[in-house]
């Protein structure tokens, strides 16, 4: 933003060096890349962050500077001479689309003429980078710059009937812009209309065919707020940035647009002659109430860290026309029209601090770090990342939106609710995710799509369920999933691993249950408490995500729960002396038999002598019948004392067959 300094003493007295007020201005957040001078000027190249719109204009200037320096803001006088004639019987206007256009004024000035402006008035704009077109045209474009406001003078004789009607466009519908671009229309974009069809882009640009020429006596003039998304998303379209856009989409001040017109309507008469018709055309249909938000003082010189006399913080409010009103330690500030940016307490407390000098922020000639340990639960997700990059895992990051279509497959609360945000303009991806399996199956889908395979990632995140009752806070649970696209046997296997790399002693169990994304699934308990669920993506899932080609085995457990488990004393045995016999078994069993009723009947039967049974795999095919499967396991027989011989590893293993075929209806498969 090019600030004129002389255009910029109009408003505010400055008896300063343009330097010194540029210090002023970037002190108040508000740096400067550069300064110009020229004959008998100098101009100000002044940042302004998006969120403060209204500094887009010589007025906001001045009224920062008046803040920081303790000078009065002077605003320019706006008497108009109107004619007899009233604008309501010369123009109409309808607003179709109130929430992308919450309020519409329009005004005629009759008897205008069209001419080259004055040397004042190129000058100024010209200083400040706008090129002069007409005396008209150069008095919107100066009120503008002065302030804030984007106004637009149309041909009245141009407009149908003299009725505008805001609304969007109807897909291919066509405009020529004032700069000669054919705009194409899509049916989400916002437009001014007249009723034959568009006249404008609402927000962005004027049409050809309306534009103030030298035939032009009759002027119908807009002032306007428009919604910033819209405009944004318009202007980005098109390819048609402009001045009026980039403020608009930053937000103009929505209560400031009747002044602002009659000052438009003041200039255009100022330069081009003509009288303003009786009135205001101003379509506003839901006025917003003045917003109040309250500063502890406590809470301001803690945050800041210093102590701010209470007075200069009221004075500083004051300058900044808040407003502020005093109770003990609260207070209690209306905000002004023009500030959009401030909403919060914090807000408030910025705003003191910037006026009130960073400055006196103190100092020190030393630094110091103090270094704090590791806590619990950090120590906990490097334990956990560790393990699981041994097994071969990449941890994962990602965001806790997801789309409602790939959310409902996951779902855990039997309501189906879930936790949205209300920004409209997050049309997809705008849940916050109950499970983490969603993002990691979408990750995985993406790696498998440029050729990593096999894939074996994880995530350590919160998740987001809503509350029982209305208005509850949502329960928020740290959860860890991790999948990989192999079999279920490396699932249980990590997290077997998983549980007893953090407590030896603690019993781990997996009970079969429906899960409602698995073909196959189960519970997973620990100490008999349930701590997640794992299972095999079911294929009508996979085909959702697109991992229709593939076995992908997840799992997710809760952190908390893994987090209370604590690792015991380590026992520590000898190297076994005497070697051990290892028999290796395949059972004919029922189809519906899981493998923990076989490894149970073993356990009943198992002698001390053995040591260890290990699960190899499951077989279903020829020589096998319907309904049946072939599971073959090991196991291995050891005593500590001696050295076994097979006659005694036979009866032993011979007990186990006989509990095996009475319990689970088994066969011994020989062939």
């Amino acid at each position: 933003m090019r600030i004129s300094l002389n255009w910029l003493k109009d408003y505010v007295d400055i008896d300063r060096p343009v330097e010194q007020v540029a210090e002023i201005l970037s002190d108040l957040g508000l740096p400067y890349e550069g300064i110009e001078h020229l004959d008998d000027d100098a101009v100000i190249d002044v940042e302004v962050t998006s969120n403060r719109g209204d500094c887009l204009s010589h007025i906001g200037i001045a009224r920062e500077y008046a803040a920081a320096t303790g000078k009065e803001l002077k605003l320019p006088e706006v008497e108009l001479g109107e004619s007899q004639r009233c604008a309501s019987e010369l123009a109409g206007v309808e607003i179709i689309e109130p929430e992308l256009c919450p309020r519409y004024t329009a005004r005629v000035i009759e008897g205008a003429k069209v001419g080259p402006s004055p040397a004042w008035l190129k000058r100024r704009l010209e200083a400040v980078g706008v090129r002069s077109v007409n005396n008209i045209v150069d008095a919107t474009n100066y009120a503008m710059m002065e302030t804030g406001q984007p106004p637009h003078a149309f041909d009245y004789a141009k407009i149908n009937k003299g009725k505008i009607i805001v609304r969007k466009a109807v897909a291919g519908e066509q405009i020529v812009s004032i700069d000669g671009s054919k705009c194409e229309l899509t049916s989400g974009m916002l437009i001014i209309a007249d009723p034959k069809g568009p006249v404008a882009i609402a927000g962005v640009m004027g049409g050809l065919d309306t534009e103030v020429g030298d035939s032009t006596t009759a002027i119908l003039l807009e002032d306007a707020y428009f919604d910033p998304v819209s405009v944004r998303t318009t202007s980005r379209a098109l390819a048609l940035p402009s001045e009026a856009a980039f403020r608009f989409e930053r937000i103009v001040d929505i209560e400031n647009i009747d002044r602002a017109s009659r000052r438009t309507a003041q200039l255009i008469v100022q330069v081009a002659g003509g009288k303003v018709s009786k009135g205001l055309i101003d379509v506003y249909p839901g006025k917003a109430k003045p917003r109040q938000v309250a500063l502890r003082l406590s809470r301001l010189n803690k945050l800041l860290g210093i102590e701010v006399p209470v007075k200069k913080a009221v004075e500083i409010l004051t300058r900044l026309s808040f407003q502020p009103r005093r109770d003990g330690d609260v207070v209690l500030c209306s905000v002004p029209s023009w500030r959009s940016d401030v909403y919060r307490e914090v807000d408030l407390i910025e705003e003191v601090a910037r006026v009130y000098g960073y400055d006196k922020v103190p100092t020190e000639q030393k630094i110091r770090i103090e270094v704090a340990p590791v806590d619990a639960r950090q120590k906990m997700v490097q334990a956990i990342g560790r393990y699981l990059n041994g097994c071969g895992f990449y941890e994962t990051i990602n965001v806790s939106f997801i789309d409602r279509s790939i959310a409902e497959l996951f779902v855990q609360n039997q309501s189906g609710e879930h936790l949205a945000v209300k920004d409209v303009s997050r049309k997809s991806a705008n849940l916050l995710r109950q499970s983490l399996l969603p993002s990691l199956l979408s990750v995985m889908k993406s790696n498998r799509n440029v050729g990593n395979s096999p894939c074996r990632i994880y995530e350590i995140a919160d998740t987001f369920v809503p509350a029982g009752k209305s208005g509850g806070l949502p329960i928020e649970k740290t959860k860890l999933a991790f999948a990989c696209d192999s079999d279920f046997r490396d699932v249980r296997g990590v997290i077997e691993g998983l549980v007893s790399c953090l407590d030896k002693n603690v019993p781990l169990t997996f009970i079969p249950m429906q899960i409602d994304w698995a073909q196959a699934g189960a519970q997973v308990l620990v100490n008999n408490k349930i701590v997640g669920i794992a299972g095999v993506l079911s294929d009508s899932v996979g085909q959702r995500l697109g991992l229709e080609d593939v076995t992908v085995c997840a799992a997710e457990l809760d952190f908390e729960q893994l987090s209370l488990l604590q690792a015991g004393p380590v026992e520590v045995k000898p190297i076994p002396r005497f070697p051990a016999i290892k028999r290796d078994l395949s059972l004919i069993v029922p189809e519906d038999v899981p493998w923990a009723e076989i490894a149970d009947a073993i356990n009943r039967k198992a002698s001390a002598e053995l040591e260890d049974i290990r699960f190899v795999g499951i077989y279903r095919g020829k020589g096998i019948a319907a309904g049946k499967k072939s599971v073959t396991f090991s196991l291995l027989f050891r005593d500590p004392d001696g050295t076994l011989t097979h006659d005694t590893v036979d009866n032993l293993e011979a007990k186990i067959v006989s509990e095996l075929t009475e319990s689970v209806a088994a066969e011994l498969r020989t062939v």
